[in-house]
Parts: C-alpha cells; sequence; structure tokens
C-alpha cells in the first residue's frame, strides 16, 4: 500500500496549526478574560491532564479493535464541537469544565496518528520526521498571522480561530486512510513484560522530567516576556524561530539517525534543554540570548520527541504500538505537563521566573544523568 503522504501530513499541519493558534497566547487570552496566575495555571494543567486519561483509555480500544483512525475521526469531531463552548464566557467553573471536555478528545487523536503513520510506513519509519515536519511548519503559520491579528484586534477573535482549524483537522481524518493492522486480544497481551524493563521504567521518567520542565514555558513564557516588554508581534516572532530550528532539525533528523545511536541523541536533547532553560531563567531581558534560547527548541522538543517515538515503536512492537504510544504521551505530556504548569502555576508568585525555569533546568539535569546510566546501549540501537 502505497504512503498517503500529503493526508498524514496535513493532518499534522492543521493539528499544530490549532496547537500554534492557542499554546503561546493562550494564557494571555485567560489573563484577558480575567483570570489571575494560579487559575491559569489549574486551567493549563486541567486541559493537560486530561492526557494521561484519554490516550490510554483510546490507545487500548484502538489495539483490542484495530480502529485507530475511527477513534481519531470521533475524537477530532468532538474536540472541535466542545470548543465552541469557549465562545460563551460564564466565569471559571464554565472555562474548567470546558477545558475538560475539550482536551480530553482532543489529547486522544494525536497518538493514535502517530501509531497509525508508523503502521503507513511500516520498515521506512525513518520517515516520520518527513511527514511530522508538516506540523511543524503549520504552527508556525499560525502563531505567525495570529499574532499579526492580535496587534490589531482582541484576543476574543482567538477561539474562533481555533474552531476553524479544529475542524479542519475533523476533516482531514475523514480523507486519510486507514493502515493495515490485526487486532488483537487484550488476554493475549505481554504488555506489561515490556513496561516492567529497567530501560522503559527508565523511559518513562527521563520523559516525564523532560516535559515538567517544559510546564512553564508553555503556560507562562508569553507572560513572562510581557514582563519585558516584548510586544506580541515579537512573542509570536519567538515562538516562530524555537519551531523553525524543530523544522531544520527533522529535515535533517534521517541522517543525524545514520550517524548516532538514539541514546547518544538523547543525551544531548537532554543536555541541550537544561542549558535552554538556564538561559531563560537568567537572561531573559536580552533578546539575544532568547533567541538562542528558541534556537534549542530543536532539542529540548524536537529530537528529543522523535527519539522517543523510536524508542516506543522498537519496545512496544506493532501489537501494542498504540498503547506505547499512549503511554508515552499520557506519561510525558499529560503527568509531566500537568505537574509542571501546577507547580509552575502555585509558585510563580512567590518564586519568580528565574526559580521556577531554573528548577526546569534541574529536572533536565536529572534526566540527563538517568539516560546516562539506566539507558543500556545495545536496547536503543537505530534500525
Amino acid at each position: 500500500m502505497t504512503v498517503p503522504y500529503w493526508r498524514l501530513s496535513s493532518f499534522y499541519f492543521f493539528y499544530f496549526a490549532a496547537l500554534g493558534a492557542f499554546l503561546p497566547y493562550w494564557s494571555l487570552y485567560l489573563q484577558d478574560c480575567g483570570f489571575n496566575t494560579l487559575e491559569i495555571g489549574e486551567l493549563s494543567a486541567l486541559m493537560i491532564a486530561t492526557k494521561i486519561i484519554a490516550p490510554n483509555l483510546c490507545g487500548v480500544i484502538a489495539d483490542y479493535t484495530g480502529k485507530s483512525l475511527k477513534i481519531i475521526r470521533i475524537a477530532s469531531f468532538f474536540a472541535a464541537f466542545l470548543f465552541i463552548g469557549f465562545l460563551f464566557k460564564t466565569g471559571y467553573l464554565w472555562f474548567a469544565t470546558i477545558t475538560v471536555g475539550f482536551s480530553f478528545f482532543w489529547n486522544a487523536a494525536l497518538p493514535q496518528f502517530d501509531a497509525v503513520t508508523l503502521l503507513h510506513l511500516k520498515q521506512q519509519s525513518h520517515r516520520y520526521s518527513q511527514i511530522r515536519l508538516w506540523g511543524s511548519i503549520g504552527f508556525i503559520i499560525a502563531v505567525t498571522a495570529i499574532a499579526e491579528l492580535l496587534d490589531y484586534y482582541s484576543f476574543s477573535a482567538l477561539p474562533m480561530i481555533t474552531i476553524t482549524l479544529l475542524v479542519s483537522i475533523w476533516l482531514i481524518s475523514l480523507i486519510t486512510p486507514d493502515a493495515d493492522r490485526v487486532a488483537y486480544k487484550i488476554e493475549d497481551s505481554s504488555i506489561w513484560k515490556i513496561i516492567r524493563k529497567p530501560e522503559v521504567i527508565a523511559f518513562f521518567i527521563i520523559y516525564l522530567l523532560l516535559q515538567i520542565a517544559h510546564g512553564p514555558y508553555y503556560v507562562f513564557y508569553s507572560i513572562y516576556l510581557k514582563q519585558f516588554d516584548y510586544s506580541s508581534r515579537l512573542i509570536g516572532s519567538l515562538w516562530t524561530l524555537g519551531v523553525i530550528a524543530e523544522i531544520i532539525l527533522f529535515i535533517f533528523m534521517r541522517k543525524l539517525l545514520t550517524l548516532f545511536s538514539l541514546r547518544r541523541i538523547l543525551l544531548w536533547s537532554a543536555f541541550l534543554s537544561m542549558l535552554r532553560w538556564l538561559i531563560i531563567a537568567l537572561a531573559a531581558k536580552s533578546i539575544y540570548w532568547i533567541i538562542g534560547a528558541q534556537l534549542l527548541h530543536a532539542a529540548s522538543f524536537g529530537s528529543s520527541h522523535v527519539v522517543a517515538i523510536h524508542l516506543v515503536d522498537q519496545y512496544f512492537g506493532i501489537q501494542h504500538q498504540g498503547k506505547g504510544q499512549a503511554l508515552y504521551s499520557s506519561t510525558s505530556f499529560g503527568l509531566g505537563g500537568m505537574i509542571g504548569s501546577l507547580l509552575s502555576g502555585y509558585y510563580w508568585d512567590d518564586f519568580g521566573a528565574m526559580v521556577i525555569y531554573s528548577t526546569a533546568a534541574g529536572c533536565c539535569f536529572i534526566a540527563f544523568i538517568i539516560s546516562y546510566f539506566a539507558i543500556e546501549r545495545k536496547v536503543i540501537l537505530n534500525k
């Protein structure tokens, strides 16, 4: 079966365009709606927390039924439908309810689409980064366009823009073909034997820590830069710069995977992530240092994520691909992101940005140490 490259790429394009519509600006939108930093942290944590449950539940269903794409279509539809609720601003409880409902379905879709993509690629899994880079392109276009709009219009336009992109995700899912796969019975599963392996446990801890470190970035980075009189356009440009670095990394990732082991790339990713958060903690006033920190997004997210996708593919195999991608998503982006968002929200006013981002750097340092000692070279040799 021919790989449906453009349909797979289009899903990533619109998915991350939607992410680009609200991730850099959602905290500013919430601030504009009158929420304080604690409430912003809690609402962001709720959005991330559903990644703990939604991907795992859908991963089990997908691997049991072999109907990953059907799950993606249902999840994409309800994500768009529920996001409409943000058009009716009636206070914290309403926002919290809509956030949980929308994000449950939103967070369920991507891990299953990663699994579908890998099933389409079969023995060409190295092409994943070439497809995924279109998500980064979509993110850049959305961030740049919305930055221009927000300099002239109010934040009230943000929900409607995001809804349009969410509907596009659903429409793309309808024309994307499913990949050939076999449905497996849960009672025949040996997934717990995989999860109990030391290198797999280490893998989840490493990515948990790396995403805890990202928590204050996703929630408060834009607010933080506003304190230094960065304009919305410049803030959007800085978010865009990070994703441009990510795209360049994705373009060359196939070559890097032939030159270096996954373990070595992971070690460099953790080290450069630590450096990135330290720069943001200590030198946010300098646009030049901040530009350098944004370029390191290629490591803190880009290379570390590609390594994770390949490791999950190797650790969990075809039978458990959906559950494996779901566990990775829920443990790192879900639990890790929730912890990072909550803690940064609770302590932002008390300790300040320098302490928060320095703590994020400390998490990456611990991840680096675990990667060095706990991940065996022989387990993660490239295919």
